[in-house]
């Protein structure tokens, strides 16, 4: 697998030739794959050249703020590497021939552009323990770790955790709640490994090409992982909400029952 393209070649050559904007392409990465983290992040390393640089030269602050405009074009080219798979795609040369003739006979498919096979798609365990279930997503992430887009990677892992406290708050506690308890399941053990799984299993070289609806795996990836992403923070928050209900329900009772024994002594609740 490599990313020795023409395509790719081009990219770098002109980012070498206009090293001196090297601050803008973090943003322009975000941008051109409309993802709102990365257009944020490259627009707060712009913001900071920008105001570095808007220093006047005999100002006290303008060797601080040198350092700052220069560190920001550093991190902002650290950054774009660390991004790569969003704009140097790879180019799995084994698999170049294949592809072409899985386009050409299927050119109206949808992603993913053939069925993956029980090798390329394992099983998540069938085990009533969540725990165990979200611990093989998260393994097959970090498995898959250089196939998948960087921001995708840290979602997953991210998403991961947030899930994880939820289970480790019903294990302590259970809710009681059979709705909360179905979509929780839900989540660990279906949406979040089949969109995993439905994007490992189309070919790197293709992860990049644009599909009937005019979006990319990429972009459908790191779209799904984000609503995932959202309803696990929806869980989370569901979950805490219900735990602070019930530790206000017991202080009204409390209240209720010993509050107006307080000034006349300790009331045991015996008659």
């Amino acid at each position: 697998m490599s990313r020795l393209t023409l395509g790719n070649v081009i990219k770098v050559t002109l980012v070498v030739l206009f090293f001196y904007f090297i601050v803008l392409l973090v943003l322009m990465i975000g941008i051109r794959r409309k993802n709102p983290k990365v257009i944020l992040e490259g627009a707060i390393y712009v913001a900071l050249f920008i105001a570095a640089f808007s220093i006047p030269r005999d100002s006290a602050l303008s060797t601080a703020a040198a350092f700052i405009g220069l560190g920001a074009m550093a991190v902002s080219a650290v950054r774009s590497y660390m991004l790569r798979d969003l704009w140097l795609h790879r180019r799995d040369r084994g698999r170049r021939q294949h592809d072409v003739t899985v386009q050409q006979g299927a050119p109206n498919s949808p992603m993913p552009a053939y069925q993956p096979t029980p090798a390329m798609a394992p099983v998540v365990p069938a085990t009533d323990d969540l725990s165990s279930a979200l611990a093989w997503v998260a393994s097959l992430a970090r498995q898959s770790k250089n196939q998948l887009p960087a921001d995708a990677y840290v979602t997953v892992l991210e998403t991961c955790q947030t899930l994880d406290a939820v289970i480790d708050a019903e294990t302590r506690q259970p809710s009681g709640d059979a709705r909360f308890e179905y979509e929780l399941a839900a989540v660990v053990r279906e949406y979040l490994p089949a969109v995993l799984r439905g994007y490992l299993a189309i070919p790197p070289s293709m992860v990049g090409n644009r599909q009937p609806n005019g979006r990319t795996p990429n972009e459908e990836l790191v779209e799904q992982l984000q609503l995932l992403s959202g309803q696990a923070d929806a869980l989370h928050a569901n979950r805490h909400s219900h735990t602070s209900a019930e530790l206000t329900n017991t202080g009204n009772f409390l209240r209720e029952r010993f509050g107006h024994h307080q000034r006349g002594g300790f009331d045991f609740g015996v008659e």
